[in-house]
Order: C-alpha cells, then sequence, then structure tokens
C-alpha cells in the first residue's frame, strides 16, 4: 500500500508484545524510494513508562522487565524530524535539525522492517526497535550507539524483542557501506528540506493507535 502525501501516518515502536511509542507524522512522499514522514515539533506522542515515570533508559533493563508499564502522553520537544523508511531494510533513517531548521546528522535507526496498515481513518507503520543505532555527521563519519545498552539487553533473552544479534550488525555494516560511498539517502537529499507551513503538530494521537500490531 502507498500513502498519499500530507496524510497523518503512525510511526509505532513495538517492543515485543508491548507498544512502545506511537508518534503521529505527516507523509512528505511514498514512492519507489521509500516512505518519507515528517514529526513536527509540539505533536502529541505517547511513550511505554513504568508506574512511577520512568522509561526503559531511566533504569537497568533486569528492573524494567519486572514492572508493569503504561502508555502515557507526552509531547515531542525536539526539532522537527524526517524519517525515511527505506522499502525491504531493516532500519530508518532520520534526519536531525537544530532549532533553527538546520540539518545537524544523520541517524540510522537499525529496527526489523516497517509493516504498513491502513484502518481508514487511521494508519501508520509498526517496527520493532533493535537499539543499535548509528550517529552519522554531516562530513559521513559515524560511529555506533547504544551498543552497552544492546549487549545488556540481548543477556535477557527471555525478555529481548531482538533474536539474532548478528542479523541487527549486519545491517549496521551494510548500512555504513552506503554512508561511506555518499549513497542515497546519504548524498545530501533532503537535507535542505522544510515542511509545508500549513502541517501543525497534530494536538492529540487519534484513535485507534493501540490496535493489534501487524503480525510479522
Amino acid at each position: 500500500m502507498r500513502f498519499a502525501p500530507g496524510r497523518e501516518v503512525l510511526y509505532r515502536n513495538i517492543d515485543g508484545p508491548r507498544l512502545a511509542s506511537v508518534r503521529p507524522c505527516r507523509v512528505v512522499s511514498d514512492d519507489n524510494r521509500g516512505l518519507l514522514l515528517w514529526l513536527a515539533r509540539g505533536s502529541a506522542v505517547l511513550v511505554e513508562v513504568a508506574e512511577d515515570g520512568r522509561g526503559i533508559r531511566d533504569m537497568p533493563f533486569t528492573e524494567w522487565v519486572g514492572l508493569p508499564t503504561e502508555v502515557v502522553p507526552v509531547t515531542w520537544q525536539g526539532p522537527g524530524l524526517l524519517k525515511f523508511i527505506p522499502p525491504d531494510a531493516d532500519h530508518s533513517v532520520w534526519f536531525f535539525r537544530d532549532d533553527a531548521g538546520t540539518f545537524t546528522n544523520w541517524y540510522v535507526n537499525l529496527e526489523d522492517r516497517a509493516l504498513r496498515w491502513d484502518d481508514g481513518h487511521i494508519a501508520g507503520v509498526d517496527v520493532i526497535d533493535q537499539d543499535l543505532d548509528i550517529v552519522v555527521r554531516p562530513d559521513r563519519s559515524w560511529v555506533w550507539k547504544d551498543e552497552d545498552e544492546f549487549t545488556e539487553r540481548l543477556a535477557l533473552p527471555e525478555h529481548y524483542w531482538v533474536r539474532d544479534e548478528t542479523a541487527v550488525r549486519d545491517e549496521g555494516l551494510r548500512v555504513i557501506k552506503q554512508i561511506e560511498a555518499g549513497e542515497f539517502p546519504f548524498d545530501g537529499t533532503w537535507t535542505d528540506f522544510r515542511p509545508d507551513p500549513a502541517w501543525s503538530p497534530f494536538a492529540e494521537v487519534p484513535p485507534g493507535w493501540d490496535r493489534p500490531p501487524v503480525p510479522r
């Protein structure tokens, strides 16, 4: 399925059986290159937290897996963010900007590939975040990110949603070759993107955000 430009699409991160976050985005384009989404600053989003308000990164994973959690509304405080989801790939590429809207860096989010859904009144993509990431500077130098977090969680396979460490790292290495070669989307495409001025932040996450995940 393809999504029309301007449509609201929910980018949902699924951690095993649990919904970890929901971000309402606007479709910039959807073509053979992939799906490009815009997350506006000030948009309402949903995140999973423990009952005391702490998030998964606020405690050891061994503690997190034993706590009851809930999904709560918060506001996206960072600058507007482009998310590019290439077809048939286990990652997305995020374009970070500063407060003035100037491109600062790419961020490769390694994730089990996006599965699309469309319920008519609302649509979305479901991904499984694999935690290990790559930060890419404008000169295309790069560093791995969250390796400690990845390693910590792999030690608890009965609770961790990542099943194949080698496959995650291999996907990262494949993208690194693209980065170093300056291949699309690391060729400057969209680094000067400006959103449609009519695209205001979403005031709330629409009903239907909690539909069951797309089966894999």
